[in-house]
């Protein structure tokens, strides 16, 4: 999992080629004034959902990873706070291939960290995380779907 800046990704294209893809479609468009729904970029490698998420909190939030696809997310509206557990602590739990998706049940975050808009977070493979915890009734988000190469 790595936080920072959204002007800082350029500094994280050497992990992943399509990372610079996501750097020039920052530069090109504005996520606040995009629609909501799926943006491509580079076919299913690479796109964007652009999404209303409604409010979890830490007692209702779970945990969900992904082996093909890393995630930028982007709170865009408000706050958001993450859960986050490594991989290797999660139970066994049933993988969805054409979803992309585990989710973990019942399991809890060991870790929250709280972004603000202008901030961005990536999780790997190796990342569990549980987004949209936050305090309004809904958020507005944008998350780069990146193919993991």
């Amino acid at each position: 999992m790595i936080i920072d800046t959204i002007e800082n990704l350029c500094q994280y294209v050497a992990l992943n080629p399509l990372f610079a893809d996501v750097v020039d479609f920052l530069k090109n468009h504005d996520l606040k004034t995009l629609g909501p729904g799926k943006h491509p970029i580079k076919g299913e490698d690479l796109f964007v959902n652009l999404q209303v998420a409604k409010q979890r909190t830490k007692d209702t939030c779970f945990i969900e990873s992904h082996v093909q696809m890393i995630d930028i997310q982007i709170p865009l509206s408000c706050e958001e706070t993450y859960g986050y557990s490594p991989l290797e602590e999660l139970p066994d739990a049933a993988y969805d291939e054409e979803k992309d998706m585990t989710i973990y049940e019942g399991v809890k975050p060991k870790e929250f960290v709280t972004l603000t808009p202008g901030m961005m977070v990536i999780f790997f493979p190796q990342d569990g995380h549980a987004p949209c915890i936050i305090e309004e009734n809904e958020i507005k988000k944008a998350i780069f779907k990146v193919k993991n190469i």
